[in-house]
């Protein structure tokens, strides 16, 4: 440690404080201070301890750098400039600018280097917990004595704002649980947030709190570098996860406003920053002022870990059987041929789709060995349980299912991370009614394009007895709501086996499957050549022997009221088109020539039936259609008594379309 060049550790972090300043400045808008604080803690990890290769950003086996702090993104945007990514100076000039590599908070899939986008407090934490966990899941996997293929540390800077965010809580619970032990946060331990100290809303002992939890903890100066260095030694040798608490200053340097939350979140001002670089013995000009030997010094590091690479590399051609598994988690290869491996299901038979869904699950997961899954808290009712799969346990990571308790917000995020890192396929199941909790992660995960596939059961009024706090009335529509989120609620057994190969197949985002907790009978589906049907989002599932006058328009348990409504209808001699609509989003994606045969344009009389708010389903109804639906909360009571009462029958949706006819 003593051999550690404190001169160039010193140009090094000035050089990010510098940048910091002068970007934030120029976009006149930013989060200078985090940047300026945690500048010697982050020199030290990047020069020290990160194994990354820059001219391969994306290279399986590197450390994982989370900045969960993401407001101080340019701490992030300098390292990544400096030691050799493709990050060029105009670049950080552009900070926060339209179209430019540097937005205001890290964004996955925008800037080489970039892990997990860090907007949310919180989510970076929580997105390193599942990052840790995938890392221990395939390192049992895959290593092999005499060398490790999977073998790699999360390290996470973050700030009071992250450890005071729930989400971060539940995952760090969890990780402590699990002993996470090469999962390394480094806490900014500033004590200053927007509105001021910290003292005005967060007094515990933090690191009390985590030592609760069951990680090895320590505190030490953040502008120390040589301590800095040694707790992270002393973390990399415990066999529990670490957080190290960092006493910073925020906007280190700054004469007036170091320790201040106004060094947080808006520029300094160019007088303050003339001040702040006297102070900092820096030069007023250039402005993004780089001394020659910073780079050298950032990128050493990633020039050593490049002839790793190489090694690693050469180690999976000696060893050819687990490598060629490890391609197939880490491309993430699916069967050829779906309809051997699934299940049959009778026709007329009731079975709830969670119920199915769990059988296609277990049918599927044997030729997906890298699905990793679970639920929380709710395994028996989601039936997400992978038979004869062992838990996985801190001492046991051999199996292929999780419990993540009563913690779906930390669920959502874990499973982002676990995408992010690579090699793992994962699910995730809660009551719908519950994505409310983890709504922030699932938004996430769309915003990222993470194929992470939801199991959300209880889908509607059909939990009964549970009543208005379990039975899900918004939530469907919401979730349709965010962009990039596939939605299926299928109608039976037979639309559910589709639904999860398409939820596997769709690797450019997450996928929501909607499922039920009462029986829904399986249909016939002759008529409606069910295999791709549900791909197109919506099919004519029943076409009457007349012409149709009416379109009857349902989802999931719906459907089989529609059909029971069309035998109603055709009884009084009008035909009605029943169209089974499991996902908005897989329609819309429809050319127009299918779209219309679906839905023919020139048939004006329409009715929807979903046991959900109506809001929204003008869309496919229009102004002269009815949408029969429930735009009030549940009751508790027997399923059928629910429908009964809220009008939710064969008879109010044939009712429904004779009054739209008229």
């Amino acid at each position: 440690m003593t051999t550690y060049n404190l001169e160039k550790h010193r140009l090094a972090a000035n050089t990010i404080r510098g940048l910091t300043m002068d970007a934030v400045q120029k976009a006149n808008i930013g989060h200078p201070g985090m940047p300026m604080g945690m500048a010697d803690v982050a020199v030290v990890l990047w020069t020290q301890f990160l194994k990354h290769n820059p001219q391969d950003p994306q290279w399986f086996d590197r450390d994982r750098f989370v900045l969960s702090a993401g407001h101080g993104s340019m701490l992030l945007y300098s390292l990544l400039h400096l030691s050799g990514y493709d990050l060029p100076m105009s670049e950080l000039m552009q900070f926060r600018q339209w179209g430019s590599a540097t937005p205001g908070h890290p964004e996955y899939g925008h800037t080489p280097g970039v892990e997990t986008t860090t907007g949310p407090l919180g989510q970076g934490i929580t997105n390193a917990v599942g990052m840790a966990l995938a890392e221990k899941w395939l390192a049992v996997r895959f290593n092999r004595p005499g060398f490790d293929l999977v073998d790699h540390y999360t390290y996470v800077i973050a700030s009071d704002g992250d450890l005071m965010e729930g989400v971060s809580g539940e995952a760090s619970s969890l990780a402590g649980h699990l002993g996470l032990s090469k999962l390394i946060v480094l806490y900014d331990d500033n004590g200053i947030t927007i509105d001021g100290r910290t003292d005005l809303t967060f007094s515990e002992d933090v690191l009390a709190r985590y030592t609760a939890y069951g990680w090895h903890t320590s505190r030490v100066d953040g502008h120390d570098p040589l301590a800095v260095m040694a707790a992270i030694q002393e973390a990399q040798g415990s066999a529990r996860p670490c957080i190290i608490a960092c006493r910073t200053h925020i906007g280190y340097g700054s004469p007036n406003r170091q320790d201040t939350s106004k060094a947080h979140g808006e520029p300094l001002g160019e007088e303050e920053i003339r001040l702040t670089k006297q102070a900092l013995g820096w030069p007023l000009e250039p402005l993004f002022y780089v001394p020659d030997e910073v780079p050298a010094f950032l990128a050493g590091s990633g020039a050593a870990q490049a002839e790793w690479e190489a090694l690693w590399a050469r180690y999976q051609e000696a060893h050819p059987e687990p490598a060629a598994a490890f391609r197939q988690a880490l491309n993430g290869d699916l069967p050829a041929d779906w309809g051997a491996m699934m299940p049959s299901f009778e026709v007329g038979k009731a079975l709830a789709t969670r119920a199915s869904s769990g059988m296609v699950l277990n049918a599927i997961a044997p030729h997906v060995p890298y699905l990793l899954g679970g639920s929380a808290d709710l395994t028996g009712s989601n039936n997400t349980a992978l038979k004869g799969e062992t838990p996985l346990s801190r001492n046991d990571f051999s199996g292929r299912y999780i419990h993540f308790g009563i913690r779906e917000h930390a669920m959502g995020g874990m499973m982002n991370g676990m995408v992010l890192h690579g090699g793992v396929r994962p699910y995730g199941g809660t009551f719908l009614v519950f994505s409310d909790y983890m709504r922030g992660s699932v938004r996430l995960a769309a915003l990222m394009g993470l194929p992470v596939i939801y199991v959300f059961t209880h889908d509607s009024i059909g939990l009964g007895e549970d009543g208005p706090t379990h039975q899900p009335i918004e939530q469907l529509m919401s979730l349709r709501a965010i962009p990039g989120l596939t939605v299926i609620r299928p109608c039976d057994a037979v639309e559910v086996a589709e639904a999860w190969q398409i939820a596997l197949e769709n690797k450019s985002g997450p996928t929501a499957l909607i499922l039920t907790r009462q029986g829904v009978p399986t249909l016939n589906h002759v008529q409606s050549q069910i295999t791709g049907s549900v791909a197109r989002g919506a099919y004519v599932i029943k076409q009457p022997t007349r012409q149709p006058q009416v379109l009857l328009i349902g989802t999931g348990s719906e459907v089989a009221i529609a059909l029971e409504a069309e035998k109603l209808l055709a009884e009084k001699g009008i035909g009605a088109q029943v169209v089974s609509m499991p996902s908005w989003e897989l329609f819309a994606k429809q050319p127009d020539v299918y779209r219309h045969t679906v839905l023919p344009p020139h048939i004006k009389a329409r009715v929807s039936i979903e046991a959900g708010v109506t809001l929204g389903w003008e869309r496919y109804i229009g102004d002269g259609g009815t949408a029969v639906g429930l735009d009030r909360f549940g009751a508790s009571a027997p399923y059928k008594t629910i429908y009964e009462k809220l009008g939710l029958t064969p008879e109010a949706v044939a009712e429904a379309a004779l009054a739209v006819i008229q």
